[in-house]
């Protein structure tokens, strides 16, 4: 764990010192922006967020010019008096630093494109049209003759805020996502050339897109947005508390059911009893000297069978037929007599 601190603490401070020693990066714009002619003058700016002793300017990856500084001012300009072809390309700046005595790093990349008005302007469309809620998607479609890269501008911004190239046709969709009122203004579109990178249509016809927030109510409508904010939390509330009650009658029911089924008389799963013989204790011996048919418990005894009580016999009717019957003698056997009346 040590070791990971120790390497977390190290690492952060080489980034921390590097981030010193090299001064931030400055900003590049052109003016005019778009629509530059032959013969024009174009002036680029080069803005500083230090003190710098000179500022460099670049053309196409090599330093075509370099201006000193007393220090004091914050943005450096570059004139170019009555362009040529000469002067298209991509433009950076980078300065010396007062304090430190380093170079910043290069500047974001700007182009310088000629005008030629003898191509014409591309078409342009707005999707949806003109006035749209925060949060819509809006698409604007430029087209035109021939294949070429297209660039999206707006105004009151220097660089194009969008470019494309497709690959296939004559056609550029520019999307703006979730606009917002900072998104709403006028747009054009311009393309160059895929032959002449530098050269530039002129501007197409602008469209003006219109964002309105969201919340606004209609006009004619009482409340507002605290209507709509009043409407939206007591349909929360609601479902929220449908949702507690069925959750409380599931557990409810579940619970109730449980009950049910752990309560039940063992008598009502079945008419049928079942009647266990007693057990008869195994004999106390090693089990080492056991056999099979020790081990094997005894068979249960066949149920008995009782018999059917019998009627009783009657002795009473033939004791008075022993009365009636004589004996040799005329005499009537007074043994008999006596078992009778006993």
């Amino acid at each position: 764990m040590a070791p990971m601190v120790v390497a977390f603490i190290l690492s952060w401070w080489l980034v921390a010192r590097s981030r010193a020693q090299h001064p931030r990066q400055p900003l590049l714009s052109l003016h005019p922006s778009k629509g530059v002619a032959l013969g024009d003058n174009v002036t680029l700016r080069c803005h500083l967020p230090r003190p710098a002793l000179q500022v460099l300017l670049y053309r196409n990856e090599a330093q075509i010019w370099h201006q000193y500084s007393t220090g004091e001012q914050n943005t450096a300009e570059f004139v170019f008096k009555a362009i040529e072809w000469g002067h298209t390309g991509t433009y950076r700046c980078r300065y010396e630093d007062k304090e430190t005595k380093l170079m910043s790093a290069l500047s974001d990349p700007v182009e310088l494109l000629v005008t030629d008005v003898t191509y014409p302007p591309p078409g342009m469309m707005l999707s949806p049209s003109r006035r749209v809620e925060t949060g819509t998607n809006v698409t604007i479609q430029c087209w035109a003759s021939h294949g070429a890269t297209f660039l999206l501008h707006k105004d009151g911004c220097s660089p194009p805020i969008q470019r494309q190239d497709p690959h296939e046709g004559a056609m550029a969709t520019f999307t703006l996502l979730g606009v917002t009122p900072a998104d709403a203004g006028t747009y054009r579109c311009s393309y160059s050339p895929h032959e002449y990178p530098f050269l530039s249509s002129p501007l197409g016809d602008k469209v003006t897109l219109e964002v309105t927030v969201a919340s606004e109510a209609p006009q004619g409508t009482e409340g507002g947005p605290r209507r709509t904010l009043v409407v939206a939390v007591a349909g929360g509330c609601a479902a929220a508390a449908v949702l507690i009650f069925s959750l409380g009658l599931f557990f409810l029911l579940t619970t109730q059911r449980h009950r049910t089924r752990s309560g039940a008389s063992p008598q009502g799963l079945g008419a049928t009893e079942l009647q266990v013989p007693p057990r008869v204790p195994w004999p106390q011996e090693d089990s080492e000297c056991l056999t099979y048919a020790d081990l094997r418990p005894p068979a249960p005894s066949p149920p008995r069978v009782v018999a059917a009580p019998q009627p009783p016999i009657i002795y009473a009717e033939q004791t008075r037929l022993q009365e009636r019957v004589p004996q040799a003698d005329g005499q009537t056997d007074r043994r008999t007599d006596g078992q009778g009346t006993q």
